[in-house]
């Protein structure tokens, strides 16, 4: 689930501790959900006061499908090896729609712009089947 989700809700806790929830496209590489951000943009700031997050991703019918909810800490991949391979990663799941230049400690945009890349090992996660039967379970790693 978590390899071929396309899309995942990230909250983040901004400095006065409220949260902050936004869609972030994803990709499941070095054993970790990652995905990138602008230094400016919501999530980015609060990122760097905060590492802790939650990702979720799933369907939104109420009996049909699996949720998945990842809790973990964000941590920055600057490592040009790891962001080759994160930007390899994104470049497949996405068919090409999605390439970018792994330098300078983060990814480079066709165009211009640079963002950060963030990498979230799993610390526990749920998952919750719904339909009949519905279901939850918890793996804690």
């Amino acid at each position: 689930m978590l390899e071929a989700a396309e899309l995942f809700w990230i909250s983040t806790v901004r400095a006065d501790g409220r949260p902050h929830v936004t869609p972030v496209v994803a990709v499941w590489a070095d054993d970790a959900v990652c995905f990138s951000t602008g230094a400016d943009e919501q999530k980015g700031v609060n990122l760097s006061g905060n590492p802790n997050v939650v990702l979720t991703t799933g369907c939104a019918g109420w009996d049909h499908g699996l949720d998945v909810v990842v809790e973990g800490e964000a941590v920055q991949v600057t490592d040009e090896d790891s962001l080759r391979r994160i930007a390899a990663a994104f470049t497949t799941k996405w068919e090409g729609r999605w390439q970018f230049e792994a330098r300078d400690g983060g990814f480079h945009h066709p165009g211009g712009g640079m963002a950060m890349v963030f990498a979230v090992k799993p610390v526990k996660v749920f998952a919750h089947a719904k339909g009949d039967p519905f279901g939850a379970t918890t793996h804690r790693f």
